[in-house]
């Protein structure tokens, strides 16, 4: 590896150290290194050209906007936890200088999670836009606390028309997350399938689906109030009553380097779940 990217999380207090003390460290080893915030999407896109390596430092939630700089260009991304959590984070702060200096070197393994594709259009839209989430997209009621309604359809069959605060579509790597709070089922990380599940229905389906991956699901939302979709819980839009949906998975994927084993995510499930680490 050459050039190495590191975004850390802004808001972080121990982040932006962490980060210049990584650059420091990894220059010293003969690596160009580029530094930006996690949030700064845009320009973290614009160093991305010659990229080898994505470090994050943060939690989950800096993978989640790591992913959306580097999957097209299917540069891997690690990840240095300063969270709660830590699903995907890879490296301790402890370890973590050690070991990239290991996965320059080569070591390492990739783990690739799918990703789903969202075309739609919003209100201010003068055509559809596509975008791609790592872990889930959630169409749910706005400010106003009212159900909405949204008919699914999947592979052109309808299925049912939710009433309910909302829907969540989730990844295997999502199905930790938002779904799981909801009711629906863990998927192991390397799974291609994902879920489809409602929130709060009243009076209308209440179970949580695993579509494969070759679904295609469309949803049509309909409310006399707000209805907002959210994409992996940080890209956040609001949508006119009537609009609708395409979902799918995305010929892209997040390209995680790992360096402990890939069988341990049973075995650290519920120490992560208890919110330990």
């Amino acid at each position: 590896m050459k050039k190495i990217g590191i975004l850390y999380h802004p808001l972080n207090r121990a982040a932006a150290p962490l980060a210049k003390e990584l650059e420091e460290y990894l220059t010293l080893n003969g690596i160009s290194v580029w530094t930006c915030s996690a949030w700064a999407g845009e320009d973290a896109q614009c160093r991305l050209d010659g990229t080898d390596l994505i470090v994050t430092v943060g939690g989950d939630g800096t993978i989640l906007r790591a992913a959306q700089v580097a999957a097209p260009g299917e540069v891997p991304i690690t990840g240095v936890n300063l969270g709660r959590l830590g699903f995907m984070t890879e490296l301790s702060v402890d370890e973590c200088r050690d070991r990239l200096v290991s996965m320059v070197n080569g070591e390492g393994w990739i783990d690739e999670r799918t990703m789903l594709e969202i075309e739609f259009q919003t209100p201010e839209d003068k055509s559809p836009r596509v975008v791609y989430a790592l872990n889930d997209i959630v169409v749910a009621r706005g400010e106003i606390s009212r159900m909405i309604r949204v008919e699914a359809v999947i592979d052109d069959q309808a299925l049912t028309t939710y009433k309910a605060d909302g829907v969540i579509m989730a990844t295997a790597t999502g199905s930790t997350g938002y779904a799981l709070s909801a009711g629906g089922p863990i998927l192991h990380p390397g799974s291609d399938d994902f879920l489809l599940l409602p929130i709060l229905p009243h009076l209308s389906a209440a179970y949580s689906l695993v579509l494969p991956s070759a679904s295609l699901v469309k949803l049509k939302v309909s409310s006399l109030h707000g209805v907002s979709l959210s994409i992996d819980g940080h890209v956040n839009l609001q949508l006119a009553s009537g609009a609708s949906l395409k979902i799918q998975q995305s010929a892209y994927k997040t390209r995680f380097l790992r360096f402990h084993s890939g069988s341990s995510f049973y075995g650290s499930l519920e120490r992560k779940l208890k919110g330990k680490r």
